[in-house]
């Protein structure tokens, strides 16, 4: 039901970015004879970020959202090693595949955006990986290529964003408040790519 009742949201807010009197009649949310005031700045509307981890509501993201986030799938109810172990190469590559399964031929104007929540720059990368990888219950190699962790030097978090962005077509990329200084250098790096 959370799922219908975010999918009439979208619609209806989509009406309202129009401009025109709205009369949106769904099963959980209804508007009629409303004034769309204050208008829009921007055509369209803001753009739509939907997020998840699970096929249908990455499927329902792709077919509404101007940005899909690609999340774990906590469908177990708590983060735990279950939704960590879901983000994995392999979990995110199926995840795209949902995407684009509710995108149809509009994949290709949606941004994706994934949160790199196990991020540390430093020049040790492999005892960081290793220690991360330890208290996640994942194998060091499969964090390494993991598409929420970006761990080691500047110069390696810059080419594996880029190969993710190559891969799987992410090119938006959120990291942790705790970490923002340490990734200003690979910002900077990334500037024009």
């Amino acid at each position: 039901m959370r799922i219908e009742r975010m999918v009439e949201y979208v619609e209806m807010a989509r009406q309202f970015f129009t401009g025109a009197d709205l009369d949106y009649r769904g099963e959980h949310v209804t508007a009629v004879d409303m004034q769309a005031v204050p208008a829009a700045v921007q055509l369209g509307g803001p753009r739509i970020m939907i997020g998840g981890g699970g096929p249908r509501v990455l499927g329902v993201a792709g077919r509404l959202a101007d940005i899909v986030s690609i999340n774990f799938n906590n469908a177990s109810g708590k983060i735990g090693a279950d939704g960590v172990g879901s983000g994995t190469a392999a979990g995110t590559a199926d995840k795209i595949e949902w995407i684009k399964a509710g995108a149809g031929d509009r994949f290709d104007q949606i941004e994706l955006e994934i949160a790199a929540y196990f991020t540390t720059v430093t020049d040790d990368g492999a005892a960081a990986t290793q220690a991360m990888a330890t208290g996640l219950g994942l194998a060091a190699d499969e964090l390494a290529l993991h598409p929420h962790a970006l761990i080691g030097s500047v110069e390696h978090i810059v080419e594996a964003m880029l190969e993710r962005r190559e891969r799987y077509g992410i090119s938006y990329v959120t990291v942790g408040a705790k970490v923002l200084e340490d990734f200003a250098p690979v910002v900077a790096a990334l500037a024009g790519n």
